[in-house]
Order: structure tokens, then sequence, then C-alpha cells
């Protein structure tokens, strides 16, 4: 979920520099630079989380009931990393919101301005697009991801002190649910917004039907 996030904060910075500042290719587009950042963002994000899988095996405490949470499988130092994990998970999405507020603000002044001094020509209808289509990716991140980051910290502060009551609890699973539904959801963005996409499916759609 936070590589999805982190990569969305990445495309939009991709986007800024491209509209906003035009001029040339930034040492931050090239693909060389691309790879390593790739490289650098996945390690960040498995290497914590390969971590505290190991360490929740190593030190999970034996039961004598069965549990309906997970909490009472923590220990003291697994109850502390996952506090740990999951306010750094917070302070990332919080940066990427941001960021993404930032990056999508600035892309869409430009547009405007651009839309405004071609109110006669047929780019303008192109513009209002591209106004649109940020907008419908602004909206998805919200609608999947807020619920969910604003719902998890108070859990994972609540859950491991058994504070959490039923309402917090399903809450959070409503939250799940609504963030995974991002999975749906991007490849009809793709499909609907990309044009080069929607294209190439159109050609393939039609060299099948040609070739049945």
């Amino acid at each position: 979920m936070y590589a999805s996030i982190i990569f969305m904060c990445y495309i939009a910075a991709n986007r800024y520099l491209k509209i906003v500042h035009p001029s040339g290719t930034h040492v931050l587009q090239s693909v060389r630079t691309a790879h390593i950042i790739s490289m650098v963002t996945w390690v960040c994000l498995l290497a914590p989380s390969v971590t505290y899988s190991i360490l929740f095996f190593i030190t999970q405490k034996p039961l004598t009931f069965t549990p309906s949470r997970c909490w009472p499988l923590f220990s003291a130092s697994i109850s502390l990393f996952f506090k740990i994990l999951h306010t750094i998970c917070a302070i990332i999405f919080l940066l990427v919101f941001i960021s993404l507020v930032f990056f999508y603000h600035g892309i869409s002044r430009r547009v405007l301005q651009a839309q405004q001094r071609q109110l006669a020509s047929s780019n303008a209808e192109k513009l209002v697009k591209s106004r649109r289509n940020m907008l419908v990716l602004v909206s998805i991140f919200c609608v999947c991801f807020v619920p969910y980051n604003l719902v998890r910290l108070p859990v994972t502060f609540l859950w491991t002190s058994c504070s959490a009551g039923p309402l917090l609890f399903y809450l959070e699973e409503v939250a799940t649910m609504v963030s995974v539904f991002n999975i749906c959801l991007d490849p009809l963005v793709y499909f609907f917004l990309c044009k080069s996409f929607w294209d190439q499916m159109s050609q393939r759609i039609v060299s099948v039907g040609t070739n049945i």
C-alpha cells in the first residue's frame, strides 16, 4: 500500500517538473535516476517489513487461549516496533499527501493559465480534460487512503493497550476494504484517463475481432 502511495507521489513530481519546469530534462527525470529511486524505495520499505516479520516469529508469546485479535501475540519489543512502524507510515502518508496537493495545485494553475490563453483553440478541450483527470486522481487518493490512515494510527496505539472498542475495530476494517479498493480503481484509471493506453487497447480489440 505505501509503495503505491509513494510511487503516486513520484509520478506527480515527474508531471510537475515536466509542466511547471519544462526547460530541459531534469536529472531526476532520467531513467538511471528512476531506477535508483525505485530500488531505494523498495529496499527502505521491505527492510522494516522483513525485520518485523522475523522478530514477530522469534519473540511470539505462547498462548493459553484463542485470541480474536493479533495484539495478544505481541511481545513488548514487537509492540514497540509495531507502533514505530505505523507512526513512520503515517508520517510518510502525510508528507505524500502534502506533496500531492502542492504538485497538482501547481500543475493545475499552469494548465489553467494555458487554457485561458487558448480559449478559442482546439487545445482548450484537452487542457480541460487534463485538469479533470488530475482532480480524479487526487480524489481517488483521498477516498482510498485518507480514511485508512486516519483510523490506523489510533488503532495501532489503542489495540496494543487493550483500549480499542468494537466501533474502532469495524471502522478500521471498513477503511482497509476501501484502501484495497484502490487496486480495482487503478486499472480503470489507466484505461479511461490514459489516451495512449486506450488507443492500444482499441487497436488490439479491432485486431482480435478481425482475426476472428
